[in-house]
C-alpha cells in the first residue's frame, strides 16, 4: 500500500496523475495536497515542500521527487520496467536532475497556490 501526494491544482501534474489513476490499481491511495493544511503537519513538510515535488509514502517512509516516481511506477502495470531503468545509478542521477528542473519551473508557475494554505 502506498500513498501518493500530488498537486491536483497543477495542470501538468493533474494530467499525469489522472493518467495513472485510470489504471485503477489497488494499493494506491491518491491524495491531493492542494491547500491541505492537515498534510503539512502529518508529513512534517512545509506547503512549499509539498507543492514543489511529488511525494509517495510507503511503510512509514516518505519519498520525494524522482525517488517517488520510481516507487509509484513499481505499482503501476506497464510502468515497472521504467522503475527498473530509471533506478540505475547514472540514469537515476540524470532523471533526478531533469525532474528537479521541471519541478522548479512547475513550482514557480503554481506558486500562487500557497495562498490556499492557512498561515
Amino acid at each position: 500500500m502506498i500513498n501518493v501526494y500530488y498537486n491536483n491544482s497543477c495542470k501538468v501534474c493533474n494530467i499525469e496523475i489522472s493518467h495513472y489513476k485510470k489504471k485503477k490499481v489497488e494499493g494506491i491511495n491518491w491524495i491531493d495536497i492542494s491547500g491541505n493544511n492537515k498534510l503539512v503537519s502529518e508529513l512534517n513538510k512545509t506547503p512549499e515542500q509539498l507543492l514543489r515535488r511529488l511525494h509517495v509514502a510507503k511503510d512509514d517512509e516518505l519519498y520525494a521527487g524522482a525517488a517517488a516516481f520510481i516507487l509509484l511506477w513499481q505499482y503501476l502495470p506497464n510502468y515497472k520496467w521504467l522503475s527498473k531503468i530509471f533506478a540505475l545509478p547514472i540514469i537515476y542521477q540524470l532523471f533526478n536532475i531533469l525532474y528537479e528542473l521541471i519541478a522548479f519551473f512547475l513550482y514557480h508557475k503554481n506558486k500562487h497556490q500557497l495562498e490556499y494554505f492557512e498561515k
